[in-house]
């Protein structure tokens, strides 16, 4: 098959920020909507999608789109897809999925209807009464929102978030993809001078410096759909010389990060080294009262400590007042942070130029953008 519809969920929030990396990217008829990108592309755009995006969280092929609002009508609605177009003779298909405002609410009983009409289908054009499926993974995944299914290909394996740099983390990491939406909406540039003062892991740091230096977030793992016979070796090879290549090697970007934990700057300097970043990253022990604004311009992004229970509530508050006082304002100078807490601007002492709703997790939080 020349042409795949690609479906990339995300986190709440980034869903501009993913469409923009899929036209940068070469995505064709891209489609938005909560949660997800939607685009045309081939064979090279499936494997440059799960080697180049940092925002999406998977890359899915849709292989058929229908309304169903009983068993019957996902029966008959899968057993109409052309499934021997994606699912060899001897593919493993495991289903599994997720079902949200519909009529059919039974996730167990919808992954044993779909999995069923898929073997009869399939079954029927191979000529075989029981499949095997002694062969490859292909990973079946269905989603059904407001009665609408979806019947997908996952072509990543592990999310997109598992870059391999990052195995181990503080008790409260922000995800990479995360971290990789705020630096695009900081506008990270080659030129970009870097703080981080509450780094942790590094996360922020590294995503920054990735981007800055255009370094592909999957370069150097491995995809699902990487053994499948349906898209060549040669694919695959191809779309990472393409993303070695785009590499920025003589960037002017530097980054620096600090935090009061010890342990936390070993474990940032750890995983900076890992993702090849070390170079572009300094990191530091320091207390956030002894943060002092550096000369020219700078972008500060960072994801202060924040808990649910009251005693860390009221800590985070006192620091949100300790940072409004040294994050001090002026020409050049942008701060980027991402909080959960509703009354931060007030604790903080200063309106946001913008704000931007996006979710850490499960977790509601506000892009505070202070220029």
């Amino acid at each position: 098959m020349s042409s795949y519809t690609i479906a990339c969920p995300c986190l709440f929030g980034l869903e501009s920020v993913l469409s923009g990396e899929v036209k940068r990217m070469g995505g064709q008829d891209i489609q938005v909507t909560d949660g997800k990108v939607i685009f045309r592309g081939d064979s090279h755009m499936v494997a440059r999608a799960n080697i180049m995006l940092r925002t999406a969280e998977r890359v899915l092929i849709v292989m058929g789109m229908f309304k169903a609002e009983s068993f019957t009508e996902l029966f008959d609605g899968v057993s109409e897809i052309p499934l021997e177009e994606y699912i060899g003779k001897y593919d493993a298909f495991p289903v599994k999925g997720w079902s949200i405002s519909s009529k059919l609410k039974s996730i167990p009983d919808c992954q044993k209807i779909i999995k069923k009409a898929m073997a009869k289908r399939l079954g029927q054009h191979y000529g075989l009464q029981m499949l095997p499926e002694t062969g490859e993974l292909v990973q079946v995944r269905f989603s059904i929102h407001k009665d609408m299914v979806s019947i997908m290909l996952d072509t990543s394996g592990l999310p997109l978030h598992k870059r391999g740099y990052r195995a181990h983390s503080n008790l409260a990491p922000i995800k990479e993809t995360l971290a990789a939406g705020i630096a695009d909406i900081a506008h990270i540039k080659p030129g970009t001078k870097v703080y981080d003062p509450f780094c942790g892991s590094g996360t922020i740091l590294i995503e920054s410096a990735m981007k800055a230096l255009k370094i592909p977030p999957g370069l150097r793992r491995r995809f699902a759909a990487e053994r499948w016979s349906s898209i060549p070796e040669n694919v695959w090879r191809e779309e990472r010389e393409r993303g070695f290549d785009s590499i920025v090697r003589d960037s002017q970007f530097m980054a620096y990060g600090s935090d009061i934990d010890q342990e936390c700057v070993l474990l940032t300097e750890q995983n900076c080294k890992k993702a090849s970043v070390s170079k572009k990253i300094k990191c530091s022990l320091a207390d956030i009262r002894d943060f002092k604004v550096p000369d020219g311009d700078f972008v500060l992004v960072c994801n202060p400590p924040y808990g649910e229970r009251m005693l860390d509530i009221k800590n985070a508050e006192k620091l949100y007042k300790i940072m409004g006082e040294v994050f001090e304002p002026g020409h050049g100078r942008s701060y980027c942070i991402i909080s959960p807490h509703e009354n931060f601007e007030n604790i903080f002492g200063r309106e946001a130029s913008r704000r931007r709703k996006l979710y850490n997790g499960m977790l509601k939080c506000q892009l505070f953008m202070f220029y």
